[in-house]
């Protein structure tokens, strides 16, 4: 097992989770990605294939989630990411943040691993009514 860090990157063929591999890839890492693909993309990671210090797991963190071996750090960044996708598919858009999250921090704990959680804009709701209600605070 080579000594570098080793991190998952959820949602590893999303638009994030990609450029994230390509970062933390260059920066030295060994890299996890995990996607169920429901709305990322393979395209985006398929120039990875073929280095050594990149994985890539085809799996649902709202279920149960293991990695073999060490894990410093764990990137939550699976989540469905538009509006659009949100109307399509709102129980797996919820269960990703909720039960990805909570499988997630069991896996971290477990690893002894650093976490970053991310989210969409989505939890800061309509973004209308949010300004009106930052101005009535203002006032």
């Amino acid at each position: 097992m080579s000594d570098k860090k080793r991190v998952l990157i959820t949602g590893g063929a999303g638009f994030l989770g990609s450029h994230l591999c390509d970062r933390f890839l260059a920066e030295g890492y060994h890299v996890i990605a995990m996607d169920n693909l429901i709305t990322g993309d393979l395209a985006n990671i398929e120039h990875l294939f073929g280095n050594e210090h990149f994985e890539f797991h085809h799996a649902d963190v709202s279920k149960f989630v293991f990695v073999p071996g060490k894990l410093d750090y764990i990137l939550h960044f699976a989540s469905p990411a538009s509006p659009i996708d949100y109307l399509k598919i709102p129980i797996q858009t919820l269960k990703v943040g909720s039960l990805g999250t909570h499988n997630l921090l069991g896996l971290a704990r477990v690893k002894g691993a650093r976490m970053l959680i991310a989210s969409t804009s989505e939890v800061y709701g309509d973004p209308e009514i949010t300004r009106r209600w930052r101005s009535t605070l203002a006032m």
